[in-house]
């Protein structure tokens, strides 16, 4: 997209993530690297799933069947698998 218009693609990015996204200011920022919670999203039916995303890592995912997929359907993402983190 840089190149289509003539601007640099790594400053856009930057710019993006710091001014236009709210990226900086977002409530879970601290917490992100280990967990993500969506409580709007939870609902009565709700599947637990472990994926490794990149490099070995394993994340625990937690889903509400009710969306099937569909946006809405992402209730927590947690760093690892253990009961303990989880």
């Amino acid at each position: 997209m840089g190149t289509l218009f003539g601007v640099d693609g790594e400053l856009l990015e930057r710019q993006y993530r710091n001014h236009l996204s709210g990226y900086l200011c977002w409530e879970q920022l601290p917490h992100a690297e280990e967990w993500l919670l969506f409580e709007k999203n939870i609902g009565a039916y709700v599947g637990l799933d472990e994926v490794c995303l990149s490099r070995g890592e394993l994340y625990t995912v937690l889903i509400n069947k009710e969306r099937k997929g569909r946006s809405g359907s992402l209730i927590a993402v947690v760093k690892g698998t253990d009961v303990k983190t989880v």
